[in-house]
């Protein structure tokens, strides 16, 4: 029997109390709540989410420093929020978030 869902090259933690992310879109500067983090990428909540294809800037702290990216709207949900692709982060920045990752992933 096979699954028509893609397998995710990276674990995903939900953060119920959701984590801050300064955002950037086409010059214009909000700030949402992540839902879920990967080392892939995040899903932010906020009611008016750019669309699908279309690159945004991310600033968000975790411990350690902050990380900087730039991401990819995979999938654009209105009312809901969206989930984003890393495309281009420093290495700093990459080695923060897989700490914070594995912290958060052990059981």
């Amino acid at each position: 029997m096979s699954s028509k869902k893609k397998a995710r090259r990276y674990a995903r933690v939900g953060l119920p109390k959701g984590m801050l992310v300064a955002w950037d879109h086409n010059g214009i500067r909000k700030v949402s709540r992540v839902s879920v983090l990967a080392l892939g990428g995040l899903f932010i909540s906020t009611p008016e989410p750019p669309p699908s294809g279309d690159l945004i800037q991310l600033l968000f702290e975790v411990p350690g420093g902050d990380v900087r990216a730039r991401a990819l709207v995979r999938d654009s949900q209105p009312r809901k929020g969206m989930g984003v692709e890393f495309t281009a982060m420093g290495q700093e920045a990459r080695a923060r978030l897989h700490q914070l990752m594995k912290v958060l992933t052990r059981t």
